[in-house]
């Protein structure tokens, strides 16, 4: 697994700008070199704001959107089109706005799909969906993940993994249905951390005041299963992006990035 790399923005508005256009390098970058890129999304305020600074950029006409294989990290388990769910909000942020193979777009199932109510089979086929699109020879049967965008929750959860539960100890499954969230809605669908470290590259975003002592705890050593963010870490790259005020607190931050530096891509 890889170390832990920290970039800080001087605010979100600038730390949304700069993923965006880190990420789409990165896809350009994986479609060089292979002719696709897979991104798994995430949700909240930072992940959907970096879609749609995506949107807005110019340069995402780089990216030759039809060999792009998108996935979820998570999902509320809501209706299909309800505007909770992370399928929603990055369509109408980015994925409905560039011309995306649907057959390449892998949301997770909604509570009125054709799983019904059963969000443990709804996290069994998205397993099973993962499972035959990964590469002979994988340690995980997961797709090869080029860039798996997280968010940080106050309390430290990712994804929907929330601290000392039996999810975030989960070692066995790729994929879960969630039970019993302590935020609402009670009822999601996750990836695990096994399934999440699969990835190249994993980003960690958090923005303001309120995620900064989960950042300190998670970059200062935390066990997952009290911060799962410190268990979330891609084989090539772990690479944590923060705005100033959700650098507070921790000591692992030294000298956080100009404006001009936290915007330039890679």
């Amino acid at each position: 697994m890889s170390d832990d790399e920290i970039m800080v923005h001087s605010d979100t508005d600038v730390l949304t700008e700069a993923a965006a256009a880190r990420l789409i390098t990165r896809i350009v970058d994986a479609q060089q070199a292979r002719g696709i890129a897979s991104i798994v999304l995430t949700g909240g305020g930072t992940g959907i704001g970096v879609l749609r600074k995506v949107r807005e950029s110019s340069a995402h006409a780089a990216v030759d959107w039809s060999a792009v294989n998108v996935f979820w990290g998570d999902e509320r388990f809501l209706p299909a089109g309800d505007g909770e769910r992370n399928e929603t909000q990055a369509r109408q942020a980015l994925l409905d706005h560039v011309p995306l193979d649907p057959s390449r777009v892998h949301p997770m199932a909604p509570s009125d799909g054709r799983f019904g109510s059963d969000v443990d089979a709804a996290a069994e086929h998205y397993a099973a969906v993962l499972g035959t699109l990964a590469e002979t020879g994988s340690d995980r049967p997961v797709p090869r993940f080029d860039v798996l965008m997280l968010g940080v929750g106050e309390e430290g959860h990712t994804a929907s993994l929330f601290p000392a539960t039996p999810y975030v100890r989960d070692t066995e499954h790729v994929v879960l249905g969630v039970h019993d969230c302590p935020k609402p809605p009670a009822e999601r669908i996750s990836l695990t951390l096994p399934a999440i470290g699969s990835a190249a590259e994993v980003w960690l975003m958090a923005g303001g005041a309120g995620k900064a002592e989960a950042v300190s705890r998670a970059l200062g050593g935390a066990h997952a299963v009290d911060v799962p963010a410190a268990g979330a870490r891609g084989r090539q790259r772990t690479l944590w992006m923060l705005d100033r005020q959700a650098a507070a607190d921790s000591a692992a931050v030294t000298a956080p990035a100009t404006p001009e530096q936290g915007t330039t891509p890679p």
